[in-house]
């Protein structure tokens, strides 16, 4: 059985007092928990200090993008090798609002990833489709060349990835893909793993689910059998909705 991986990406939210208080009343909140992976996914200021908070837990620190370059003068940019430095745990490449507002490329994102690999971190490689690609009939397609093009010349037989499926008409809105429409495009990704790679590995690879998941649906999603956790943006920020979906996977993965 694959495990439950549920990770918070706070985006460009808390102030340092602010991160490291909501990170303080989440190691309370969740230890001891072991079947269930837990990352979190801080601002780039935070996350020195946040991967000293949860050291000697389970709880994984994870960046929220990187550079597609090893260094150099790109100013602003945060390398993989700095990543490593501070012993984060993961990094979100290729999420759909870098694709939207930045115009990054899967091009960029398969650098980012070999280069993620190179520097130990994991990847949480988020793909999706607009709400006009998925009104043209055009979801698979999209997805399908996020994965090729995203994941060219990755060994996944020996590298570990999250992939997240986050329909970007879903994200921030307040909508969220029914159960039916969440299934069929985790059970495609799946199927598409499984051409580019094989069945054995396109059934160890965790698929998460991205798109307004709160308390209040994360059941109907979490119980499918495609989906193996959520990267929650807004209710990773409120203590009690992040515990509450942690919670309801932790169920899920014992029953």
């Amino acid at each position: 059985m694959r495990k439950q991986i549920i990770a918070g990406n706070w985006k460009m939210n808390t102030t340092y007092k602010e991160g490291l208080e909501l990170l303080h009343t989440l190691k309370s909140n969740l230890e001891p928990i072991t079947e269930t992976e837990i990352v979190i996914c801080p601002p780039f200021t935070h996350l020195d200090a946040a991967k000293n908070i949860v050291n000697n837990t389970e709880i994984k620190i994870g960046a929220q993008n990187c550079y597609e370059e090893e260094s150099g003068a790109y100013t602003g940019e945060i390398s993989c090798k700095m990543l490593q430095s501070i012993h984060c745990d993961y990094v979100i490449i290729g999420h759909s609002e870098r694709r939207t507002y930045l115009r990054e490329t899967n091009a960029q994102f398969n650098k980012k990833i070999k280069l993620a690999y190179a520097h130990n971190l994991i990847p949480i490689y988020c793909i999706g489709e607009t709400l006009s690609e998925r009104e043209t009939n055009q979801t698979y397609t999209v997805l399908e060349t996020q994965l090729r093009e995203g994941l060219s010349e990755i060994a996944l037989e020996t590298n570990p990835i999250v992939i997240a499926y986050e329909p970007v008409w879903a994200i921030g809105t307040g909508k969220v893909a029914t159960p039916d429409q969440a299934q069929d495009a985790h059970q495609f990704i799946r199927n598409t793993l499984k051409t580019l790679y094989s069945e054995a590995i396109a059934q160890t690879i965790q698929i998460q689910y991205g798109g307004s998941v709160k308390p209040e649906n994360s059941t109907s999603l979490l119980n499918l059998p495609d989906i193996d956790g959520a990267l929650i943006g807004g209710a990773s920020l409120d203590p009690l909705a992040f515990t509450t979906i942690i919670k309801e996977a932790l169920t899920l993965q014992r029953s």
